[in-house]
């Protein structure tokens, strides 16, 4: 199955559980584009897939600026993985595709 579509993604953080919704779109050189919205806003992002993992990076800035590395692996409509957010550790996520 594809990695491809739109993900609602559950981050347990310190400050609470932050949900948004990820959009992948893969493109022909085994990565993708898409974007994350939430609370804290909207971002763009550019990914890598592997198989059924995927990881991107994104910055940031509220409720202060982080970079923020992120890695799903990807199970039929369910993805699960982890967000490594600088000093704060390395943080579970979980999503499910919409």
């Amino acid at each position: 199955m594809s990695v491809a579509g739109t993900w609602d993604i559950s981050i347990k953080t310190p400050i609470g559980e932050q949900k948004a919704r990820v959009t992948v779109t893969p493109d022909h050189l085994g990565g993708f584009t898409g974007s994350v919205g939430g609370d804290t806003g909207a971002l763009d992002i550019n990914g890598k897939i592997d198989g059924d993992r995927l990881t991107w990076t994104m910055k940031t800035t509220k409720p202060m600026p982080l970079d923020l590395d992120c890695q799903a692996d990807v199970s039929g409509d369910a993805l699960s993985g982890t967000v490594k957010a600088g000093i704060f550790g390395t943080m579970p996520l979980t999503g499910t595709r919409v």
